[in-house]
Order: C-alpha cells, then sequence, then structure tokens
C-alpha cells in the first residue's frame, strides 16, 4: 500500500450495536488528526475489517478501509449510525466458518484467534496508532491489542451506559431522550383505552436506560436487571398507579435483561450467542405484560385490565443525535488525539465527576458497572431512589464504576 503518512498514521474503527454519536466521533477524530499532520484511516465493519485485509498491493482492500478526508466526515459528521459500518466480531475467537477465505488454510479449528493477523494487517497499513469506538465487548479487544503491544486510545459508546470507567458512553443520551419521547408519544393510548403500558427498554446488564427515563417522570416503574423483582408486587403498584391517574393508565419501562422471582435466566430471541458470548435477549416486556394482565384482577376487584406490550429496540438506536451525543463524541476524539500529540496509549477516554479525563484502558475488562441498587433503586417501590442531587453526576446514578 502506497502510505502517504506525515507525523503518522491513525486508523479509527467502530464495533458492537449503532448508536447516534458515532459519526461525530470520527468527525472529530479525523479533522484534528488531519490539522496536526497524521492521515487517518477509516477500518469498515469494526474488528471485522482488521481481519479481512490481504496484505498484498495489488489487491482490493476497499471493503476493509478508506482512507478518510474532512469532505467524508463533515458530510457524516451531523448524522446517526456509524458510516464505518460495524460488527460484533472478535478476533480472538473467530468461528470457522468466520475466517476470512485467504486464511482458511492458517485457521481450521473450531474456535481460532486471529489477533496475529491483525496486528500483521494494522502494521500493513502503517498504522501508529488505532482507536476504537465501542462496549466493553469492542473495547476488551482493543485491551488485547494494547496487552500485545499496540498503541490504543479506546472511546467508550454504548446505550446502555455501562462501560466501567466513565460516567458517560457516548449514544445514552440519545436513547435516554428518544425513550422518553416515545414512552409520552404512547401514553395517549394507554390513556384513550385505560390500560397498563409496558415498555422494553435497552439494559442487558446495567438498568440505567429504565432508571433515567422513570426519574424523568416519563414512568411509574421501572424493573432493571440489578434486582430480580416480584411480579404481583409490580402488578399491585401498576394498578394503584393507573387507579390514581386521572387518565387511567400506568406505565412500567421493563429492562431486557431483567427477571423476575421464578425465571432462571434472561429472556432470549435465540439461543444463537456472538463472538462475545451473548445470546440476542428480547421477549421480557411480552412476558411481563402477559403476566400482569392475568395478575391484574387480583388487584382491580376481579376486573381485569388491558396492556399495551411495545419493545422500543432499534428505535432508540436510530436517527440523529440529541445535543449532548454530538458535543461529548467531539470532547472525547479531541481527548483521544490529545493523548497522541503526547506520546501516551492505552488509555480510555472518559467524563468524570463532570470533567473530562482518561482512565487506564484495562478497566474495561478489570471490572462490571451497575446501577448501585441500595443507593439508587427502591426495591420495594420498584422505582429511583434518590436521597440529594448534590454532587451527582449529570446523570444521577451513572458514576464511574471506580469506586
Amino acid at each position: 500500500m502506497a502510505n502517504i503518512k506525515k507525523k503518522g498514521t491513525i486508523g479509527i474503527l467502530t464495533g458492537g450495536g449503532d448508536v447516534p454519536g458515532l459519526n461525530p466521533a470520527i468527525r472529530a477524530v479525523t479533522i484534528r488528526a488531519l490539522r496536526e499532520g497524521y492521515q487517518v484511516i477509516g477500518l469498515r465493519r469494526g474488528w471485522a475489517g482488521t481481519m479481512e485485509i490481504q496484505r498484498d498491493k495489488d489487491s482490493d482492500n476497499s471493503d476493509c478501509y478508506i482512507v478518510l478526508s474532512e469532505q467524508i466526515v463533515n458530510k457524516a459528521g451531523r448524522t446517526g449510525g456509524t458510516f464505518l459500518h460495524t460488527s460484533r466480531m472478535n478476533p480472538g475467537r473467530v468461528n470457522k466458518k468466520d475466517v476470512p477465505p485467504h486464511l482458511t488454510g492458517k485457521y481450521n479449528k473450531e474456535v481460532n484467534d486471529l489477533t496475529p493477523e491483525v496486528i500483521k494487517n494494522l502494521e500493513f497499513l502503517g498504522i501508529d496508532y488505532l482507536i476504537p469506538i465501542g462496549g466493553d465487548d469492542t473495547l476488551s479487544f482493543g485491551v488485547r491489542l494494547f496487552k500485545e503491544g499496540f498503541k490504543v486510545i479506546a472511546i467508550p459508546k454504548t446505550m446502555d451506559n455501562d462501560v466501567p470507567g466513565t460516567d458517560y458512553c457516548i449514544g445514552f443520551s440519545t436513547c435516554v431522550t428518544r425513550t422518553i419521547q416515545m414512552t409520552n408519544t404512547l401514553r395517549t393510548s394507554a390513556g384513550s383505552h385505560e390500560r397498563i403500558l409496558v415498555m422494553e427498554v435497552f439494559g442487558r446488564y446495567s438498568g440505567f436506560t429504565a432508571m433515567l427515563p422513570t426519574m424523568a417522570g416519563a414512568a411509574n416503574r421501572c424493573v432493571i436487571p440489578e434486582h430480580k423483582f416480584d411480579l404481583e408486587k409490580l402488578t399491585d403498584l401498576l394498578v394503584e398507579d393507573r387507579y390514581k391517574n386521572p387518565s387511567k393508565y400506568s406505565v412500567v419501562l421493563v429492562s431486557e435483561g431483567a427477571t423476575f422471582k421464578g425465571m432462571d435466566k434472561m429472556v432470549m430471541k435465540s439461543e444463537e450467542k456472538d463472538a462475545y458470548g451473548h445470546a440476542k435477549l428480547g421477549g421480557i416486556g411480552t412476558q411481563v405484560s402477559d403476566q400482569i394482565k392475568n395478575l391484574s384482577p387480583k388487584f382491580n376487584n376481579g376486573r381485569e385490565i388491558n396492556v399495551i406490550n411495545q419493545s422500543l429496540g432499534y428505535l432508540v438506536r436510530g436517527g440523529d443525535p440529541d445535543a449532548i451525543d454530538s458535543i461529548v463524541p467531539m470532547a472525547y476524539g479531541n481527548l483521544a488525539l490529545d493523548l497522541i500529540l503526547k506520546g501516551i496509549h492505552g488509555r480510555l477516554v472518559v467524563l468524570r465527576n463532570g470533567r473530562y479525563d482518561n482512565a487506564p484502558l484495562d478497566v474495561v475488562t478489570s471490572k462490571s458497572k451497575f446501577v448501585d441498587v441500595k443507593k439508587h433503586y427502591n426495591v420495594d417501590r420498584l422505582r429511583p431512589h434518590f436521597k440529594s442531587f448534590e454532587f451527582q453526576p449529570l446523570f444521577i446514578m451513572t458514576g464511574s464504576g471506580l469506586g
């Protein structure tokens, strides 16, 4: 490959689920890097693109990477999603069927570690620093590369806001904004028919995306992965909420990873797992809706209450970023460049205690980040709990997980 680098070459990729705010982050990194004298290469489809490059100057690798310019990133920078595309590929654990065709002769086990190929491919492209943008799964492979000696600076992204070490992950604010908007939209139907509204929201292990909208007044109750709830208690509370409401409806937000007493595992759409060992969740909202309807006569003088069941799903991933997910990615991209200009790597750019900062990259894999149930969740009332907002983070219960 013809390498036209000046100070050096920076690679950038996006992995895992798409969220609004990825394109602004790519734009921020690229514009600052170009003005500082670096070349920027956008790696397509996350870690998948880094695996599939063929190290031959005559090979067409356009499906794996693109040299970025201000014109390219300016056009995409105001939009949602990621124009570099994304995947949930883990080069450290590649199933035999997913090994790139040109590598099948060398890697033919049922599960293969293609990390050496990724490193060689990044070196082939002349990449000096790599900036992966993703959640703890995507960034965990960034930790692996860093431990192998590659220069990595990571940017946290996930609408669940569950990457440890930071108070904020790109995508979270837009997710909360969309959840509040859509809950308010469906209130009209719930009120018109005097029903209970059950809305399933994202949140595999952490309940932040259910907690914040509920705290903001979008819902009466929420159930989260961190606490196994009692269905009869939830139904009793929702019937009471409905009775007190002049429009005769009530609302509960259900995290996709929530479980109720009697369940032994989360509800999954299928048993098929991704490269990081996660099955696709979905369906807890339907189960909760059915159970609430069946239990409602017990708390409503023998009369059944109908339920509206809605899964928000990809609706909170799509569309343009809100103000916070336009500003924070810009700051994160510039923080990453600040570190590169200082020759620093192996860091995660973060927001902590209301200020931009950076943390050791391996914080991503060293612990997990959850809602502090004792501090922020009332298990009797099944809703957020707080005593004082003084000196709390912007989003109240979203502390960095560093203790």
